[in-house]
């Protein structure tokens, strides 16, 4: 399968950034559709309508859409609103322009995420057995995936990324979990009993190409690490890697508060994520951070 050129929508945030740096690594030619664009490899886009764009649609290989509004805010009704649109309409857009062009790329693989699923403390959550619940996050991953998956591309295969936390070093969730820790405010959160799906951005980014070279993978993928770890646990691990021999936790009543102060909700910390990849595994996908420990260990190496 020919992956030579490869067009990532919303590629300026962590995720985009990191796919280009691991692509190019690679040895392929990367494009990126953004609304700041600053360097010679970036496109000016508005994620919402058909422009001059579309011609890199048609000369992609593979289409990555990465675009939307981070849900690390209040759940306003603003904030909802763009929330949802920004992923609707980014989604929509892009199928019209593949509509448009002769070449179509041959796979077009979309953000999504692991919200989808309902809170769960006990059951794994595969994407055949996974319980899809009603609540404002979890309509929008619906949502969007719906508008992703109803448009007639016959000559495109399409993968919803149902991913998880994604730790990086210089991004995603883990900087700010290592400066709690560091704080010495890394206990449990709440009960401490809710799963942590993660999974590193090396093998985020690895997934991502594992699923680009294998056309039997077709529909959503749950882009996560093998092993969910819980709260408690997970910042245990936590504080080893900072050197730090204990750290407060926080009460569900302080996290509501705190979440509020700082302009986020606490859905983020105190949703129970147990996603387990079951399509990667099938098809013998190799991980190379599994566990909490190696992940951890890793970020928090100089």
């Amino acid at each position: 399968m020919k992956t030579n050129n490869i067009l990532i929508a919303g590629g300026s945030g962590f995720l985009g950034r990191s796919l280009e740096t691991y692509f190019q690594a690679a040895g392929c030619q990367v494009h990126l559709l953004t609304r700041s664009p600053k360097a010679k490899n970036e496109i000016y886009w508005n994620a919402k309508n058909l422009g001059d764009w579309v011609a890199e649609v048609e000369w992609a290989d593979v289409l990555i859409n990465m675009t939307g509004k981070s849900v690390d805010c209040r759940y306003t009704e603003k904030n909802k609103l763009e929330i949802l649109s920004s992923r609707i309409d980014s989604t929509q857009v892009l199928a019209l322009a593949v509509q448009k062009t002769e070449n179509p790329p041959t796979v077009w693989l979309n953000a999504a995420s692991a919200t989808i699923y309902v809170h769960s403390e006990t059951q794994q959550m595969t994407e055949d057995d996974g319980i899809i619940g009603d609540d404002f996050s979890m309509n929008v991953c619906k949502k969007w995936e719906t508008e992703f998956f109803k448009h007639d591309l016959l000559s495109t295969r399409r993968v919803a990324l149902r991913a998880t936390i994604v730790m990086g070093k210089d991004g995603g969730a883990y900087p700010k979990l290592r400066q709690i820790a560091k704080l010495f405010f890394g206990g449990k959160q709440a009960s401490g009993n809710q799963f942590i799906s993660w999974i590193h951005i090396v093998d985020f980014c690895a997934a991502v190409h594992f699923i680009i070279d294998h056309p039997e993978f077709v529909g959503p993928v749950n882009v996560a690490g093998p092993k969910p770890m819980r709260n408690k646990d997970f910042m245990t691990v936590l504080r080893k890697t900072v050197n730090r021999p204990f750290g407060l936790g926080q009460p569900k009543w302080l996290l509501e508060l705190g979440a509020r102060m700082i302009g986020t909700e606490s859905e983020l910390l105190l949703k129970s994520r147990n996603v387990i990849p079951e399509r990667l595994l099938e098809k013998g996908f190799k991980f190379q951070f599994e566990t909490v420990e190696e992940c951890l260990g890793n970020l928090a190496k100089k």
